[in-house]
């Protein structure tokens, strides 16, 4: 990848992470897999509430969360298990009426698909990426 290429990319995932942090900030819900992800968005600066989405029966837990909050945010990890989960809670959060997005997660992971696997590492794989390129720019 060129220093440009990263550029961009990195670019791309702040942006990302400020529709994040703003979607959040309006109300809507996050689910996440685990603590490590809820503590990797924490980090990242998302206040609002986040969701873990393997402490409960999926369909148990998407039917309360879809009373809760009318957005929801599916951001599961991108193995393949975080695949299913993302496909099952869609259509679960649907079915009970909320208006989920699955968008996001799926440009994240368009972005660092061939890097990291996972949310937890998103903070980070965008820490190291700046730290790269703040070094690149010196050269």
């Amino acid at each position: 990848m060129s220093v440009q290429e990263d550029m961009e990319r990195l670019e791309k995932l702040e942006e990302l992470i400020q529709d994040l942090r703003q979607r959040s900030d309006e109300g809507a819900a996050i689910i996440v897999e685990g603590m490590r992800d809820r503590r990797a968005l924490r980090e990242l600066g998302i206040t609002g509430p986040i969701r873990l989405g393997t402490q409960k029966a999926i369909l148990e837990l998407c039917e309360e969360v879809a009373r809760e909050y009318n957005n929801v945010i599916v951001l599961t990890d991108w193995d393949y298990k975080g695949e299913k989960i993302a496909r099952l809670m869609a259509d679960f959060l649907n079915n009970a009426g909320a208006v989920v997005n699955t968008d996001i997660r799926e440009r994240i992971k368009a972005l660092v698909k061939k890097r990291i696997k996972d949310i937890e590492s998103l903070n980070n794989h965008m820490h190291n990426l700046r730290a790269e390129l703040n070094t690149s720019d010196s050269i």
